[in-house]
């Protein structure tokens, strides 16, 4: 069949807009996968809705996959967009790929169905499922809703997984293991086990959702792809919402900083779902990726791993020191908060190349108490960072620690290493172990004998390694000075005691 034979069809009401009338089809096919190229086999009419277009980039991405299938012509609908990206019809006629533009009163069922029988009955079923689940997220379903309809329309059951680890919805006997494989699969789709994990939209991994769907699916991809395609449209519905709250968040932080008024500040809580008298903590986070070139921020990707961490209950308004959150403790102590973020940071480790570092105040009351906060929270996170990543909280900042985290890198490396050197090289020559004892020695307070005890030798041995450890140093242990001075070498270092 020719573009010309469907352009003639009166009901149609299609527009040319750039491209051969003369081009022939052999069949539709239905897509808004943002690069289809591997479910097409060469000669279709491919029909769009453009829920895959998000900025102009993505036109040339999506035309060029056609291209490279051989697909004959290009269907554009309206009711996504309400109307044909100036850059799609640039990028067609770039290409030499006919665009007909489909009026948003014209079904794509109603389209394949008159342009010939021609068209086999498995086509058909599939241009009427896709249009059944793209009107389902187009009338405002819910991710249950559209789980429940894709079970009866694709026969596809599963769950929608975060990097975390949390079931978003669905059900999933091991959402950790699923959402371990998603973060380290080299390539998505990835069967792992009785699941096959396709990802949900194209944001970094760290803060993504993952969709798990029973059984092996490899062979039929395209299901998955366009289940996780109406996943990736709910969801990007709810940030929508979130986008707003965000705002508020942040100008609940910066008039806080500014010392705004006390009754302002407290406006600003109650906006955000706190109430005056409610306990809150302030979540401070960055996730910096070493090396990284492309892709979010570190503030901006730090906030949305944590609002992932935290069930999507809080937002994170992000800075140009880190994403800030508070977060209503609700009957939780900030300890407990603390747990439930290291116990989805522990899964998030598996992602390599990526590290988050998160800090965390202690419990909180009242407006006056926002500024401090959001400055004890931050300090926590600098000393994550200086860690290469982690959940400190509070408790953490008031020791030597943070005297540490604020020296510069290169500085206590110079100064541990002058320190330890002739230890470490003692240790390596002579299979010998004075920096465990030297690490032991201070951790029992200078004892002899709890130091000998300790570490399972006579008191004799412990006295001659300490005296080895002053004759290669130069320090004196008796003296709180150089004691001082080996604590902090030892700890800045990690190194075993």
């Amino acid at each position: 069949m020719r573009i010309a034979d469907l352009l003639a069809i009166d009901e149609l009401r299609l527009t040319l807009l750039t491209g051969d009338p003369g081009r022939e089809f052999g069949t539709v096919h239905i897509t808004d996968l943002p690069e289809p190229g591997r479910y097409l086999g060469g000669g279709e009419l491919v029909l769009t809705g453009l829920m895959w277009w998000h900025e102009p980039g993505d036109s040339a991405r999506f035309v060029a996959a056609l291209s490279e299938a051989g697909v004959a012509a290009l269907g554009a609908g309206q009711a996504w967009l309400g109307h044909v990206p100036a850059d799609l019809v640039a990028a067609c006629e770039a290409a030499g790929l006919p665009l007909l533009q489909v009026p948003t009163e014209v079904s794509f069922r109603t389209l394949a169905e008159l342009a010939g029988p021609r068209l086999a009955g498995d086509v058909r079923a599939a241009l009427g499922r896709h249009r059944r689940l793209v009107a389902a997220v187009a009338e405002g379903a819910g991710l249950r809703e559209l789980f429940e309809l894709t079970a009866a329309e694709l026969g596809v059951t599963g769950a929608v997984v975060s990097a975390s680890g949390e079931v978003i919805v669905g059900a999933a006997a091991d959402p950790v293991r699923l959402a371990r494989a998603y973060l380290t699969a080299p390539r998505l789709p990835v069967l792992a086990g009785d699941h096959t994990i396709f990802a949900v939209g194209r944001g970094h991994r760290a803060a993504g959702w993952a969709l798990a769907c029973d059984g092996d699916l490899m062979g039929r991809a395209d299901l998955g792809h366009e289940l996780a395609a109406c996943v990736g449209l709910e969801r990007s519905r709810m940030e929508e919402g979130r986008r707003v709250e965000r705002r508020l968040a942040e100008q609940l932080v910066v008039a806080a900083l500014a010392e705004a008024d006390v009754a302002e500040i407290g406006a600003g809580l109650r906006t955000c779902g706190i109430d005056a008298a409610e306990p809150y903590a302030v979540v401070s986070a960055t996730a910096p990726r070493p090396g990284a070139t492309r892709g979010p921020d570190p503030a901006t990707l730090g906030g949305r791993v944590v609002e992932e961490l935290l069930g999507r209950e809080v937002v994170a308004a992000a800075g140009a020191d880190g994403a800030v959150a508070v977060v209503p403790l609700r009957g939780r102590t900030a300890t407990e908060l603390a747990d439930r973020l290291r116990a989805g940071a522990e899964v998030l480790s598996a992602l390599p190349g990526t590290r988050l570092c998160v800090g965390l105040s202690g419990a909180l009351t009242g407006p006056a108490a926002v500024k401090g906060g959001v400055e004890e929270a931050g300090h926590a996170r600098r000393l994550a960072e200086a860690r290469s990543g982690g959940i400190v909280t509070s408790d953490e900042i008031y020791t030597h620690a943070l005297l540490l985290a604020t020296v510069p890198g290169d500085v206590r490396r110079s100064f541990t290493d002058r320190l330890l050197s002739p230890l470490l090289d003692y240790d390596r020559r002579h299979q010998s172990e004075l920096v465990r004892t030297l690490g032991v020695y201070l951790d029992c307070a200078g004892s002899w004998h709890a130091c000998a005890e300790r570490l399972h030798v006579h008191v004799n041995t412990v006295r001659y390694r300490v005296r080895r450890i002053e004759e290669l140093t130069g320090r004196n242990l008796a003296t709180m000075a150089d004691r001082v001075d080996f604590f902090l070498a030892l700890r800045d270092t990690g190194t075993p005691r």
